[in-house]
C-alpha cells in the first residue's frame, strides 16, 4: 500500500495537493494492500478520499484485481489466462480490452460463437458494457456486430465457427474467449495472420483448457505468458448455492479438475478414443467432400426434461463416395422438453439433407418415433434398440477411427470430451453424466457402416468396401 495519506511529509499539503496524492495512491494500490491496514488506518484512508474518488476507485481494475486477472508488463505476444469456471476471465478478458482501448483503436473480439460473442464477451455480467462506467461505454451496433467507443476507436466482434470472414481482417489487439471450445482451429490462425497492426500486437485467450494440439503450441510458445485460475478463487463473487452444488457434482472426478481447476487433462487409461486419434484425422471444413453418398441424425433421446435432464445427444455424420465417414455436427441439447428435442432434430435433418434419423428408442419405444414426426409427419426415422453396454457398442466405431475411416469436420469439444471418457468400466452415475453425444455418434456411424443390419456383417463388409474403394 502507498504511504498512508496522514504520514508528516503531508501536513502542509494543500487540499489540491493531498486529493492529487490521494489519487496517486489510489493508481498504484490494490484491495490486497488495503486489507492489510489496520482498521483505524483504512477508516483515515477512506475519509481522505471524495466521492468522485470513491467513484473512480470502484471502476478502477487494477485496484480490484488478483494478481492472475491484471494485464501482464512486458512484451509478449499470447497472454492465456487457463481458469475454472466462474474464475473471473470473462472480466479479466474485458478488463484488458478497457484498458487497450485508451491507446489503441482497433482491438477486436472473437468469441467460439457469434451468440456467445454478442452474449458473454459484449452484454454479459462480465462482460464490456458491464465493466465500464458511463463515460466510457462503448455503443454496441448489433447490425453490424461492432462496438464504437467514446475515443472514436471499434471493437469488430467475429465467430469462431465462420474462419472466412477473418480473412484479410486486421486487429492491433485481440481478445479471443473460450479458445478450447472453438470448432475450426484455423479461425485462430486465420486471426493469428491479421494481428499485424501497431506497434505491440498482442491477443489475450480466455479458456476452460483441454489437451489440445493448438492450445499445447501456445503454452510452449516463448512468446506467451499464462496465468492460472480455479472457480474457488473468485468464491467471494459467486453463489453459496453454485459452489456447494459444483463442489459435490464434481468432486473426486477428473473432469472436476478440468472444469473447476483448469488442469489440462491427459487421455483416459483404457478409453476407446485418444486426443491424438481425434485430431490425427480431423480436417477442416474446406477439406470436407463438396458430396455424400449419405447423411444420418443420430439421437440418443433423455427420459426426462428439465435443468437436471440428461442431454439429448444429436450428432449428424455422413458417408462419401470412397465409404470413409465425416462427422458434420454435434448439435446436442439439454433441458428441452421432447417437442424441443424434437424441433432440434428435425431442423438438422433439414439443414444436412440428411437421408434419415436413427434414434435410440430404449428409453420411451414408439413413442419416441411418434414425438419426432410431430414435428415432421413423413421423417424417416430408424429405430435401434441399445442390447449390449455402451462400451461394447462403441468399440467397432472407434475401431473405425484406429483404420483413420472417420474424420471430424472440425472441433466438437463437448463430444470429444465423451468419447475420450468412454473406459471399460464407465459408470454414468458416478461420472455424473451420461456420454449421451457419444450415443449418438456411434448410432449415427454404426447406421452408416450397416453395422447393426442383420442382411451385412457389419465392420468385415465395411472395411472390405473401404478396402476396395481406396
Amino acid at each position: 500500500m502507498p504511504a498512508e495519506p496522514h504520514s508528516p511529509s503531508r501536513n502542509h499539503e494543500t487540499p489540491a495537493q493531498t486529493r492529487a496524492a490521494i489519487d496517486a495512491a489510489a493508481e498504484r494500490a490494490t484491495i490486497y494492500d488495503y486489507l492489510r491496514l489496520e482498521d483505524s488506518e483504512r477508516a483515515k484512508w477512506r475519509t481522505r478520499l471524495s466521492r468522485i474518488e470513491k467513484r473512480r476507485l470502484f471502476r478502477r481494475w487494477s485496484f480490484w484485481a488478483r494478481p492472475d486477472q491484471r494485464l501482464p508488463p512486458g512484451d509478449w505476444v499470447y497472454w492465456l489466462i487457463l481458469a475454472g469456471r466462474g474464475a473471473g476471465k470473462t472480466r479479466a478478458g474485458a478488463e484488458a480490452v478497457r484498458e487497450w482501448i485508451k491507446t489503441y483503436p482497433i482491438v477486436n473480439l472473437i468469441g467460439a460463437t457469434a451468440d456467445d460473442a454478442r452474449d458473454i464477451m459484449v452484454l454479459g455480467e462480465s462482460g464490456l458494457l458491464a465493466c465500464c462506467s458511463p463515460t466510457e461505454r462503448p455503443h454496441y451496433a448489433s447490425a453490424s456486430a461492432r462496438l464504437i467507443w467514446p475515443n472514436g476507436a471499434t471493437s469488430q466482434l467475429f465467430s469462431a465457427e465462420e474462419p472466412d470472414r477473418l480473412r484479410g481482417k486486421q486487429h492491433m489487439k485481440l481478445w479471443c474467449d473460450e479458445l478450447a471450445a472453438w470448432r475450426y482451429p484455423d479461425a485462430f490462425e486465420q486471426a493469428l495472420l491479421g494481428l499485424r497492426l501497431g506497434d505491440s500486437p498482442q491477443v489475450v485467450i480466455t479458456t476452460t483448457p483441454r489437451p489440445l494440439k493448438m492450445l499445447k503450441q501456445l503454452l510452449a510458445d516463448k512468446d506467451a505468458i499464462v496465468t492460472h485460475g480455479s472457480t474457488f478463487d473468485n468464491a467471494d463473487h459467486l453463489a453459496r448455492a453454485f459452489l456447494s452444488r459444483i463442489a459435490a457434482r464434481y468432486e473426486g472426478r477428473a473432469v472436476g479438475r478440468q472444469e473447476l481447476f483448469a488442469e489440462m487433462l491427459e487421455e483416459a487409461p483404457g478409453a476407446l478414443w485418444t486426443r491424438e486419434l481425434i485430431e490425427r484425422h480431423r480436417i477442416a471444413g474446406v477439406a470436407a467432400p463438396g458430396e455424400y453418398a449419405e447423411i444420418v441424425v443420430g439421437v440418443d433421446p433423455p427420459a426426462t426434461s428439465g435443468a437436471r435432464a440428461d442431454e439429448c445427444g444429436i450428432v449428424v455424420a455422413s458417408k462419401a463416395a470412397n465409404g470413409e465417414i465425416y462427422v458434420l455436427a454435434d448439435l446436442s441439447s439439454q433441458g428441452d422438453s421432447p417437442a424441443g428435442w424434437a424441433t432440434r432434430v428435425v431442423a438438422a435433418y433439414r439443414s444436412y439433407r440428411a437421408n434419415r434419423v436413427v434414434v435410440e428408442v430404449n428409453n420411451g419405444g414408439e413413442m419416441v418415433a411418434d414425438v419426432l414426426r410431430q414435428s415432421e409427419a413423413n421423417l424417416p426415422v430408424r429405430s435401434v434398440n441399445a442390447t449390449r453396454g455402451k462400451f461394447l457398442r462403441a468399440e467397432p466405431i472407434a475401431a473405425a477411427y484406429e483404420r483413420g475411416m472417420v474424420h471430424h469436420v472440425g472441433a466438437f469439444a463437448k463430444l470429444e470430451d465423451q468419447l475420450c471418457a468412454l473406459t471399460p468400466d464407465f459408470d454414468a452415475r458416478s461420472a455424473g453424466y451420461s456420454p449421451d453425444r457419444a450415443d449418438a455418434l456411434v448410432w449415427a456411424i454404426a447406421d452408416l457402416i450397416h453395422l447393426d443390419r442383420k442382411d451385412r456383417s457389419g465392420m468385415v463388409d465395411f472395411y472390405r468396401d473401404a478396402a476396395r474403394k481406396r
